[in-house]
C-alpha cells in the first residue's frame, strides 16, 4: 500500500482534484491535448506482437493511444481518471468497444485485482503536483507484474508558469525512477509532434518489482 509524502499538504492535493479536471473538460480547456495518439507511443506500440497484454494508461485524458491501440488489435485496455466528466464522455466515446474498459477513480488509490503488463505514460505526470513524483514512481511499480513496463513520454522542460503541466529533466527521472525499475530507454524522442519537437523524453522502463 502506497503512502504520502509527509510534504504533501492538504491545499496540494485539493488543487488538482477531481472537480478542478471535470471543470477542465467540460469547459474545454484542454490545452495539452494534441487531437491524436502521442507518436512515439504510436510507434513503439507498432512494434508489439502481443495483442493481449494487459494495459493501463492512467490520466488517460480523451484517450486517443487507446484508441489507436483498439484499432490495430489489442483487447485488454483499462483507461483510469479522476474526473467523472471525462468518464461520461468516453463512455460514450466507447460504448461499442469491447477492448476499452473505463475506471473512474484516483490513481493513487487504485488497486486492481490483476496487475499490467504495460502501462503507457501520456501527460498524466506531468498533471500531477511535483511532491507526488515520489509517489508516482512507487505506485507504477505496485501495478505492474514482475517484469512489467512504463513506457510513454515525460516533458524534458521547465515551463514558465506554475502548473499543470509542470516540467522536468532527463537528470531527474534517472535519480527518481531507478529505485522501483531498470531503465533501458530515457532519451530525447525522435519523432515528437513539431510542436514538442525537443522537449520530450521518450521512456521504456522495466518493473524490478519480484
Amino acid at each position: 500500500m502506497i503512502t504520502l509524502n509527509n510534504t504533501i499538504t492538504k491545499n496540494n492535493l485539493n488543487k488538482l482534484d477531481e472537480n478542478f479536471w471535470s471543470e477542465r473538460y467540460s469547459t474545454q480547456q484542454t490545452g495539452w491535448d494534441v487531437g491524436m495518439p502521442s507518436r512515439p507511443i504510436r510507434e513503439y506500440t507498432d512494434g508489439l506482437e502481443n495483442k493481449n497484454i494487459r494495459i493501463l494508461i492512467p490520466g488517460c485524458g480523451n484517450a486517443y493511444e487507446a484508441e489507436y491501440l483498439s484499432e490495430k488489435g489489442f483487447t485488454n485496455i483499462d483507461l483510469l481518471d479522476i474526473s467523472t466528466e471525462l468518464m461520461n464522455q468516453l463512455e460514450y466515446k466507447f460504448k461499442d468497444d469491447p477492448n476499452i474498459n473505463l475506471i473512474n477513480r484516483d490513481f493513487f488509490s487504485y488497486n486492481p485485482e490483476t496487475k499490467y503488463d504495460m502501462i503507457f505514460e501520456q501527460t498524466f505526470f506531468c498533471a500531477l503536483d511535483p511532491v507526488l513524483r515520489e509517489n508516482y514512481a512507487e505506485k507504477m511499480s505496485e501495478l505492474l507484474n514482475p517484469d512489467g513496463r512504463l513506457a510513454g513520454v515525460l516533458f524534458d522542460r521547465d515551463f514558465e508558469f506554475k502548473g499543470p503541466p509542470f516540467g522536468g529533466s532527463e537528470e531527474e527521472y534517472r535519480k527518481l525512477f531507478r529505485k522501483y525499475f531498470d531503465i533501458k530507454i530515457l532519451d530525447k524522442c525522435y519523432n515528437s509532434i513539431p510542436e514538442r519537437e525537443g522537449t520530450e523524453v521518450f521512456i521504456n522502463f522495466v518493473n524490478k518489482q519480484k
